[in-house]
């Protein structure tokens, strides 16, 4: 069994893939806050997986984590993971001084652009954008990861497309996550409610001045992350993951009608067609999980070679 971990901010979802590639249980458990408390998830999925899978501990051939942050794969540490409480962890190390099983960590969202192309089964580059509190994305070329010289290709979230836009949290303005980021839209919505972005195309569907302007952002700065992606990665399809991409339809629609409008004034532009090249994760879809336990396969299979 190779098991790949999505530790979210509130929950950790986890897979468990057999020999075969496919996925023989699957299982959803809140995530602790702090360092010690995601270790302790992490160890308490594998558990889980367990039980619903009926497998032993004898079984696991690897474990991959996906993880929010800055991570240094090849150290197996996690840094900066605010959104879990963790400052500095050296996560594999931590893990296997329970479980001696080879263990990989790598940061989320490239976890997720893994399994995303592995359920499109297309060996064609691609870029896979997450729209949650924050936007990123991750590129994978030939089933493999595309990083760049210092690991941060696609970190598309912190170009500034709009200079005189709302300020952003890495002090730039006018960023494509001041845009699309669920955090920075709902903070600019300033409204109470449990799902901002939900209310806010509720709202612009009423009419609202305010919230027909960010829904009208949100599609602007998708668009240009799509823009970004093609032009500078050229890569072949742009899919879609994150929270926000619950909204479905009417994201995607937004999305598409802002990069047609676009293209109205340029041959270039249209001869691109970006509006074609977009897809939408379906809603619970496990890509990112199973991107984790595509890493961590990776990882086992690499050690092997060195120590073969």
């Amino acid at each position: 069994m190779k098991l790949g971990l999505d530790v979210g901010g509130t929950k950790t979802d986890a897979v468990a893939v057999d020999a075969d590639g496919t996925i023989a249980g699957r299982i959803r458990i809140p995530t602790g806050w702090g360092a010690d408390a995601v270790i302790t998830t992490i160890l308490d999925a594998i558990t889980a997986l367990r039980q619903e899978a009926s497998f032993e501990e004898s079984a696991i051939e690897s474990v991959g984590v996906g993880i929010p942050g800055l991570v240094d794969a090849h150290a197996g540490r996690v840094l900066h993971a605010v959104n879990l409480g963790v400052e500095s962890l050296d996560l594999v190390d931590a893990a296997r001084r329970v479980i001696d099983v080879p263990f990989a960590v790598e940061n989320d969202v490239k976890a997720a652009a893994l399994g995303a192309g592995a359920l499109r089964g297309d060996a064609r580059s691609m870029a896979y954008l997450n729209l949650g509190t924050g936007v990123a994305a991750g590129i994978v070329v030939d089933g493999k990861l595309w990083r760049g010289s210092r690991g941060i290709a696609g970190e598309v979230g912190h170009i500034s497309v709009d200079p005189n836009g709302r300020v952003c949290g890495c002090g730039q303005r006018g960023c494509v996550e001041t845009f699309c980021g669920g955090g920075a839209v709902a903070r600019a919505w300033g409204r109470p409610g449990a799902l901002p972005i939900l209310d806010i195309f509720e709202a612009a569907e009423q009419g609202d001045a305010e919230a027909v302007a960010l829904r009208q952002g949100i599609a602007r700065g998708a668009a240009a992350a799509v823009r970004i992606l093609v032009l500078s990665a050229d890569v072949e399809t742009v899919v879609f993951g994150g929270g926000l991409t619950s909204l479905g339809d009417r994201l995607r629609d937004d999305i598409v009608a802002e990069l047609r409008q676009e293209a109205e004034t340029s041959a270039f532009m249209r001869s691109l067609r970006l509006d074609e090249r977009i897809e939408l994760l379906p809603a619970g879809s496990p890509a990112a999980a199973l991107g984790a336990a595509l890493v961590g396969a990776a990882h086992r299979e690499q050690g092997a070679m060195i120590n073969g």
